[in-house]
């Protein structure tokens, strides 16, 4: 499995994984990132996948100081159980 990269032409965060590719998609404006949807394959499910592109898409809007608005229901839950990641929400 490779890492998390950033494709800001895509508008997207991809995670790329036994020949399959898991992203988060997002808007990016004024140093916040909306992230609007998680998509996994559904060959890649059930191995974790989804959260490793969570943590990795996190990881890298917190170095770039940016937060985030989080539109998509498994981003929330994601941030509910990592309450590490809970400062990075625009209040």
């Amino acid at each position: 499995m490779n890492s998390v990269v950033d494709n800001p032409t895509a508008q997207r965060f991809e995670l790329e994984a036994s020949g399959q590719l898991a992203v988060i998609e997002y808007h990016r404006h004024n140093g916040v990132v909306t992230l609007t949807h998680t998509y996994v394959p559904a060959e890649l499910g059930g191995r974790g996948i989804g959260s490793t592109l969570t943590q990795g898409a996190l990881d890298l809007i917190k170095a770039r100081g940016e937060s985030i608005m989080p539109e998509c229901s498994f981003i929330s839950a994601f941030i509910k159980r990592h309450s590490e990641y809970a400062h990075l929400v625009k209040s």
